[in-house]
C-alpha cells in the first residue's frame, strides 16, 4: 500500500488547490482567471489519483483509457444526438474541445468513477449491486450540486437554461454503467485519496452554491 507521508502529502494537496480555487470564485477579481486554470487543476487532480493508485499496471492503464473514451462518447451522444442529458452545449471553462466536447470531461468521468468505486469498495459492502447503485447515486448527488456552478461559470449551458430530470436519470444510468465496469476490474483495494477527492469536492460545490 501507499506510504502514509505519500497519502498525508496527496491530500493537504487536494485540500489545498480547492481551498485556493474557492477564493478565486468567490474574489471577483481573481474568477476570470481561476476559470482559465479549471482545465489544469483537473489535470492536477488526475495526477494525484494517479500517483496513489497501487499498481499502475497495464490493466489499470486499459481501465483508465477505457473510462475516459466511454465519457467522451457518452457526452458526444448528448451534444449531437440529445439522447442522453438532455439539450445542452459545453462552453468554454473546460478548455480544448474535440467534436465540441472537452477532453476534461473524459477526464472528470475518470476521476469521479474511480473516486466513487474505491470509495464503495473501501465500505466493504457484499453486495456488487448495491456497491454499484450507491455509487451512482452519489454521483448524482455530486452532479446536482456542480449544476448551478456550471451554468454559472460557463462549464456548459442547456436549451432554456433548466436541467432537465433526463439529466439525473442519464448520469445514475451511466455513472452506473462505468462503476460496474471499475467493478469488473477488481483492482485491489485502494487507499483513502481517491474518496477525500470525492469528499472534497462535495464541499466545495456545497460552499460554491452561496456564489450563484
Amino acid at each position: 500500500m501507499m506510504p502514509p507521508r505519500k497519502i498525508a502529502v496527496s491530500v493537504a494537496v487536494i485540500i489545498l488547490f480547492h481551498v485556493v480555487g474557492l477564493v478565486g470564485f468567490f474574489v471577483l477579481a481573481l474568477t476570470p482567471l481561476f476559470l482559465k486554470l479549471v482545465p489544469f487543476h483537473l489535470l492536477l487532480m488526475l495526477l494525484v489519483i494517479l500517483a496513489n493508485h497501487y499498481r499502475l499496471n497495464n490493466r489499470f492503464w486499459a481501465f483508465a483509457l477505457l473510462i475516459f473514451c466511454l465519457g467522451i462518447f457518452a457526452e458526444w451522444i448528448g451534444v449531437h444526438k440529445n439522447w442522453l442529458f438532455g439539450r445542452y452545449q459545453y462552453g468554454g471553462t473546460l478548455g480544448v474541445k474535440v467534436a465540441d466536447i472537452p477532453l476534461m470531461i473524459g477526464v472528470n468521468w475518470l476521476m469521479l468513477v474511480y473516486a466513487a468505486g474505491v470509495l464503495m469498495q473501501r465500505f466493504r459492502l457484499k453486495s456488487m449491486l448495491f456497491r454499484i447503485l450507491i455509487g451512482a447515486a452519489l454521483l448524482v448527488l455530486l452532479d446536482i450540486l456542480i449544476e448551478p456552478v456550471a451554468i454559472k461559470f460557463d462549464y456548459w449551458t442547456w436549451v432554456n437554461h433548466t436541467v432537465p430530470l433526463k439529466n439525473y436519470l442519464c448520469w445514475f444510468g451511466v455513472s452506473a454503467a462505468f462503476l460496474w465496469i471499475f467493478e469488473s476490474f477488481k483492482f485491489k483495494t485502494q487507499s483513502i485519496v481517491a474518496p477525500i477527492l470525492l469528499l472534497v469536492q462535495f464541499i466545495f460545490f456545497v460552499l460554491l452554491q452561496i456564489k450563484v
